[in-house]
């Protein structure tokens, strides 16, 4: 164990409460792929999403100090930028609807888009946790 403050062991029980987290977003994501609804929309509405968001922020500050702390801050993050990036292309989409027909394709393709991004954070979140290693600090 070292000294630098996301490498600190993390008790095994917030290890496993992580896993439940990306478990959950998994499961928020797959219900929107092979469900009704959109990926996006899924992820971002859906039960299983909004729960591990409110459980990320929960258990987060007990995961203070240790290389978890990184990844409780990696989910909360991965569900509020896809959020705003959701509200950025249905801005960007609804006036495209109406003066040139083209927004729904550009509503669809940001979408998509977006779902493919959220599909990596989760699994890029998840392979990390496995090998025990924290995510990159925003920026870096």
């Amino acid at each position: 164990m070292t000294t630098d403050s996301l490498t600190v062991e993390a008790p095994a029980t917030l290890v496993r409460t992580m896993h439940i987290v990306y478990g959950l977003h998994t499961i928020g994501l797959a219900l929107g792929a092979f469900g009704a609804a959109s990926v996006v929309g899924s992820f971002l509405f859906g039960w299983p999403s909004i729960i591990a968001v409110i459980v990320s922020y929960i258990y987060r500050g007990d995961a203070r100090g240790s290389w978890l702390e990184s990844h409780f801050d990696w989910a909360i993050r991965t569900f509020w930028i896809a959020l705003v990036i959701a509200a950025v292309v249905a801005l960007v989409s609804a006036p495209l609807v109406l003066l040139l027909g083209l927004g729904l394709a550009t509503w669809f393709i940001g979408l998509a888009l977006l779902g493919v991004w959220a599909i990596y954070r989760v699994a890029r979140g998840w392979l990390r946790l496995n090998a025990h290693e924290p995510m990159p600090k925003p920026g870096a």
